[in-house]
C-alpha cells in the first residue's frame, strides 16, 4: 500500500489544514474533501486540486484512510459509517461526546484491524516530545491554555475544547491512577463553561492544576512541571523549553549557599505538529502498527474531561450563590 488514498471530512478552520498537509505528505493522495457547506467544499477542493463531496458516505470505496474534522456531535456517526466500510481513521479531539460511543468505535476498529488515531496534536509538539525525555518523577504540574472567544466552537465548553489537550498530556506524564478531581468554571459568552480550573490528584501524590479560558484577550499555551531538583517550563506555541535545576556548589564556604539554580534554555527544532501527526497516522496505516494516540487514549482523556465538566456543573450553584452574596446590596 504505497500510495494511500485519503479524504478529509469537514474542511472548516481546522479541516482545511488536514487537507493541505495530506497534499504535502509523500505517498498520500488526497482523493476528496467533504463538507455540508457546498461552497466551502468546492473552494477547498479547488485549492488543493481534488474532488468536493457533500456526504461522507460518497467517499466509501474511493479511499483507504480519512480525517474526521466535523463538529464533535457528529464524530461517532461519521466514524461508524467509515469503520464499517473498512476505512482507517484519524478522528479529531474530543474523540466523541460520550465514553460509550468511544468504546463502540474502538471495538469496531479492533474487530476490523483498522488504525484508529485520535487528534491530540500536542503529543506531536517537539517541545512535548523532548519533555518526556527529561521527566522522571513529576510532583506538580500546572498548565494554562488561554485565548480569545471563537464563535465557531459552539458544541462544547472550554474543557472539551481546550483543556482536554492538557488532560491528555498530563495522563501521559503521570503514570498513576487518579484519586480525586475538583473543578470550577463559569459561562461568560456562551451557554457552557468558558473559563475552567481543574485540580487532579494522583495516587502517587502528584497533583495537576489545569486552567483553560476562551475569553482571554492574549493567547497562552504553557505547561510547567516540578519534580525533585528540577522545574521545566514549556511553551507549546513557541515549541520552547526552559529547564531549571538545583545544583550543589562545590567548595561553598560556611554560611554561603550550598546550592544554586541553574537555568538552561534547550534548543528545539520547530516542526508543524499536524504534519507530524498525519505522517505518523499514514505510516501506521501503511505498516499496520498501533498509533501513538490510540482510541483508548482519546477515551481516557474524554472520560476525565467529562468528569471535570460534571464537577463544574455540581459546583455552579455554589459559585452563583457566592457571587450573589459578594455583590453590592442596594436597599430601597
Amino acid at each position: 500500500m504505497d500510495n494511500l488514498r485519503v479524504g478529509v471530512i469537514g474542511v472548516g478552520h481546522l479541516g482545511r489544514h488536514h487537507a493541505r498537509n495530506y497534499t504535502e505528505i509523500e505517498g498520500s493522495q488526497l482523493v476528496g474533501v467533504v463538507d455540508v457547506d457546498r461552497s466551502q467544499a468546492a473552494a477547498i477542493a479547488k485549492q488543493y486540486k481534488t474532488t468536493p463531496y457533500f456526504d461522507h458516505r460518497d467517499l466509501i470505496g474511493k479511499i483507504d484512510a480519512a480525517s474526521i474534522v466535523v463538529p464533535t456531535v457528529h464524530h461517532h456517526a461519521v466514524a461508524r459509517d467509515l469503520l464499517e466500510a473498512g476505512i482507517h481513521l484519524m478522528v479529531e479531539k474530543p474523540f466523541t461526546t460520550t465514553v460509550a460511543q468511544a468504546r463502540e468505535l474502538i471495538e469496531m476498529a479492533r474487530a476490523r484491524h483498522l488504525v484508529l488515531q485520535v487528534g491530540h496534536i500536542e503529543r506531536f509538539n517537539m517541545a512535548i516530545i523532548r519533555l518526556q525525555e527529561i521527566l522522571t518523577n513529576p510532583g506538580f504540574i500546572e498548565s494554562h491554555r488561554l485565548g480569545p472567544y471563537d464563535p465557531r466552537v459552539r458544541d462544547v465548553g472550554v474543557v472539551l475544547d481546550l483543556m482536554i489537550h492538557d488532560i491528555d498530556i498530563v495522563l501521559q506524564l503521570v503514570h498513576s491512577p487518579i484519586v480525586t478531581i475538583d473543578a470550577v468554571g463559569v459561562p461568560i459568552l456562551s451557554e457552557r463553561e468558558d473559563i475552567a480550573n481543574a485540580r487532579i490528584t494522583f495516587a502517587n501524590g502528584c497533583r495537576a492544576n489545569l486552567t483553560a479560558s476562551r475569553v482571554t484577550p492574549n493567547k497562552m499555551r504553557k505547561i510547567r512541571i516540578f519534580q525533585p531538583n528540577t522545574y521545566v517550563s514549556v511553551d507549546y506555541q513557541k515549541q520552547s523549553m526552559e529547564v531549571y535545576r538545583k545544583e550543589a556548589i562545590e567548595g561553598a564556604r560556611e554560611g554561603e549557599p550550598k546550592a544554586q539554580i541553574v537555568r538552561k534554555r534547550l534548543r528545539i527544532k520547530r516542526e508543524e505538529p499536524m504534519k507530524l501527526e498525519l505522517t505518523h497516522f499514514l505510516s501506521c496505516v501503511r505498516e499496520g502498527k498501533q498509533p501513538a494516540v490510540t482510541g483508548e487514549h482519546g477515551q481516557n482523556a474524554l472520560e476525565i474531561a467529562i468528569q471535570i465538566v460534571e464537577k463544574i456543573q455540581q459546583n455552579s450553584q455554589t459559585i452563583d450563590q457566592l457571587m450573589y452574596l459578594g455583590s453590592p446590596r442596594h436597599d430601597g
